[in-house]
């Protein structure tokens, strides 16, 4: 039997294995099974069948903050516009996107490695040979011309090694998209924030500038009952004195106010005109209420501990190729076409060309390498359970914080309320008592200066219980689970 028949005969019969290897590849993993580790928190908040004082009531009240798009949620216009221009514009949200791309593209190059590469190749060459070098004496130039298709070297992935790190890497890349959905919600709620600590500063610089007008006419009439004759100097400076520290008051908050005011304009990444509101925040108009619902639930409602779960399946896969390193490997490689010494000779008759060759690889010794690549890709498991573990351990007291806040800061809000006006009684008495003689001023200078820090106490307190809400929204996963919004609106 001639060599090329014999070749022919062994490939027809390896034809076979190989196609019967080839739908075997990929069948068999050797990863450990995924179990999804024990909540370790309790099963329901502290506190959590606590009345909410002060909610407004809503549509939210009957779903899930994870089902409640941030234009749902956030009913305010003008946070609504901040919220839609800072997802447009924030260069960070931005980032985080691109690096969700490049995760599933990175997939794209692992996935591509369990299919075999076949590509289209042509070669020629020429070559003269002097007569010296060869039996005949006389130089000889010959030609081979070659056009066929080609598979590069591939392996066979009977272990499962192949798909373990293509598996490792999809992860990879659902647990970037779910830090996106992670950055995203943490803008919404920033700008949130951020916007309503202006407001709160708006309406402290309202309450200021009233006060320092009142203040201002006040001086005035002492100033005139002074050169009168009907008050003492003492009484003329300690009216001075509070107008001052009005003043000094509104410089503050007017700083303060700037600066908050660049800060925002840095979180939504665009310039804004951001003058002063003179209107009273509505605390009932800026958002819905939210149940709390169960810690389970945030296993799929936080994007971060569903990213943290990714990456604990992506160490699972990789102990699956590591100990797939450990067995035999196969790969083939081959090219079918034709071939001939003559460029005109290429398609004709008899000219088809091919080869096969696979080979095999079988892991003998190497210092223990593979044994601590084993225990790397374990050890990065256990640490990645750890996080995860970290992780729901972490949303828990966010959203145990946010409730007791939001429960705490209800009834400080409403004993504020209270306090402002029983100090606005007490600085109508003192003005009484001292007009007709019965006190000295500084028992109103105390009283007003009490009333005016009980107002800006109570307004402090009413943003950080809509702050609180807001925290509340983002640390139950806001919007994760809502349906896309539609083509002309903000993806949130």
């Amino acid at each position: 039997m001639t060599a090329p028949a014999f070749t022919a005969k062994i490939a027809a019969r390896l034809a076979p294995a190989a196609l019967a290897a080839l739908l075997a590849a990929g069948c068999t993993s050797l990863a450990p099974d995924y179990e999804r580790p024990a909540l370790p928190v309790p099963a329901v908040y502290p506190g959590a069948g606590h009345p909410a004082a002060g909610q407004p009531q809503g549509p939210a009240q009957d779903a899930t903050a994870a089902h409640i798009t941030w234009q749902s949620y956030f009913t305010d216009p003008a946070l609504q516009g901040l919220i839609s221009t800072a997802l447009e514009n924030s260069r960070d949200l931005r980032g985080a996107l691109l690096r969700v791309e490049e995760a599933r593209a990175l997939y794209g190059i692992q996935r591509a490695d369990q299919f075999p590469s076949v590509g289209a190749q042509a070669d020629g060459s020429r070559s003269r040979v002097p007569g010296d070098l060869n039996l005949t004496g006389q130089p000889l130039v010959s030609s081979q011309y070659q056009v066929g298709l080609g598979m590069a070297s591939w392996e066979l992935d009977f272990w499962g090694r192949v798909r373990s790190l293509s598996d490792a890497a999809l992860q990879n890349y659902l647990a970037t998209e779910a830090a996106a959905q992670a950055a995203t919600l943490s803008l919404i709620t920033q700008v949130a924030d951020s916007y309503l600590t202006l407001r709160e500063l708006d309406e402290r610089l309202e309450l200021t500038r009233e006060t320092i007008a009142s203040r201002a006419e006040s001086l005035r009439i002492f100033r005139r009952r002074f050169e009168e004759g009907a008050i003492s100097k003492l009484d003329l400076t300690q009216v001075e004195t509070l107008w001052q520290q009005a003043k000094a008051l509104g410089t503050e908050l007017e700083r303060t106010r700037a600066a908050q005011a660049h800060a925002l304009e840095l979180l939504v990444g665009a310039p804004l005109n951001l003058s002063p509101d003179q209107t009273r925040l509505n605390d009932e108009a800026v958002m819905h209420a939210l149940p709390a619902g169960l810690p389970s639930d945030l296993l799929t409602n936080r994007p971060d501990i569903v990213a943290a779960e990714h990456q604990l399946k992506a160490a699972n896969a990789n102990i699956g190729a590591a100990r797939a390193a450990f067995l035999p490997s196969i790969t083939l490689t081959g090219a079918f076409g034709t071939a001939s010494a003559e460029l005109d000779g290429l398609f004709a008759g008899g000219s088809r060309a091919w080869n096969f060759a696979p080979s095999i690889n079988l892991p003998i010794f190497d210092a223990g390498r593979r044994q601590s690549s084993l225990d790397l890709t374990e050890a990065r498991r256990d640490l990645a359970i750890a996080n995860y573990e970290k992780t729901i351990q972490t949303a828990f007291r966010d959203v145990s914080d946010a409730l007791s806040t939001r429960r705490w800061l209800a009834e400080q809000v409403d004993v504020l309320r209270a306090t402002v006006a029983a100090q606005a009684e007490r600085e109508r008495l003192a003005q009484l008592r001292y007009d007709h003689g019965a006190s000295p001023y500084l028992e109103v200078l105390d009283a007003k200066r009490d009333l005016l820090a009980a107002q800006q106490q109570l307004v402090e307190t009413r943003r950080a219980l809509l702050s609180s809400r807001v925290g509340l929204y983002a640390a139950l996963g806001g919007g994760t689970q809502a349906p896309p919004a539609a083509p002309d609106t903000p993806r949130s």
